[in-house]
């Protein structure tokens, strides 16, 4: 009997030891108030092995997934296609412009549904996010007057496609016009930017030739330099031509990228909470219980 019980402690003993050993995940903020998507998605994720240096996000306006995919007037844009990934079940949040902004910088749409402007939000975000993690974030804007400018509209420019200048906690030193980047040193760049065209260079009033033209013009070398120096860009539209479907192209490109077509359905929250997840991030909104993209890593 004695026996028994001994045996009995041993075995109690190892199946909790045992029970307890499962590998840490990548993440070291995983724990138990955590949802069940999340968990299961990063037991699952499969990131790059090294850090992913620079992400550069630049978001294009209202045009749909068929109007740019394979389209004669979009050379460029299909050339970034060929050369990393496609989401070809990819969706914005709703319509119009605005709102998506703002849930892909900050995991909600803060309660807007439409383009008028707005008081800043006082809420989190991924700017205040990566800076809380000692890292750096910077929002560039064509036709941004100077630095820091909170005006709603400017010849081209208009604050309802600046999400980080709807944010309280996001200085005004890094709102910057466009020119900046042009001047910048790719190396020099934050961890993560946001790149906005202005409303003729992102399709919004302009044609998909010209915004095609002008992303080839002023994106190609950073599209470049990023495949050589383990670097990110991310092509993405606000929303669709206003359809019900609001289906839109998501286009990854770097080094760490696997070329192809890849059908999960994503929208703003799984682009959003990837970017959290490769930099340890805490998930914003919604984005906490979107699954992190992980099929196209290498």
């Amino acid at each position: 009997m004695k026996h028994i019980k001994s045996y009995s402690v041993v075995l109690l003993l190892f199946t909790i030891l045992t029970g307890c050993s499962e590998a840490p995940t990548r993440l070291s903020s995983i724990n138990s108030s955590k949802t069940d998507v999340e968990l299961a998605a990063v037991k699952k994720s499969k990131f790059p092995e090294i850090p992913v240096k620079h992400i550069v996000i630049v978001i294009e306006e209202n045009h749909s997934y068929k109007q740019i995919v394979n389209s004669p007037n979009a050379p460029y844009m299909n050339k970034l296609i060929k050369q990393g990934a496609l989401f070809t079940n990819a969706y914005a949040i709703m319509h119009p412009s605005q709102p998506n902004y703002i849930a892909l910088f900050s995991g909600s749409t803060q309660g807007v549904k439409d383009d008028s402007c707005k008081k800043p939000f006082q809420t989190d975000n991924l700017g205040h996010q990566l800076m809380k993690a000692n890292l750096t974030f910077v929002g560039y804007s064509e036709d941004l007057p100077r630095v820091g400018f909170t005006g709603c509209t400017y010849k081209g420019y208009g604050r309802k496609h600046n999400p980080w200048v709807q944010f309280t906690n996001i200085p005004a030193k890094l709102n910057q016009p466009f020119s900046t980047f042009q001047n910048q040193q790719f190396d020099k760049l934050p961890t993560v930017s946001f790149v906005i065209p202005n409303h003729q260079d992102d399709m919004h009033d302009g044609t998909v030739k010209e915004a095609d033209e002008w992303l080839k013009g002023n994106m190609s070398a950073y599209a470049d330099w990023a495949m050589r120096h383990q670097s990110l860009l991310i092509l993405t539209w606000d929303e669709d031509d206003f359809s019900k479907k609001n289906q839109i192209p998501v286009i990854m490109v770097g080094p760490m990228i696997k070329p192809g077509k890849y059908s999960e359905r994503v929208n703003h929250y799984n682009v959003l909470r990837t970017i959290e997840d490769l930099y340890g991030l805490n998930r914003l909104g919604a984005s906490r219980n979107a699954a992190p993209i992980t099929s196209v890593w290498k």
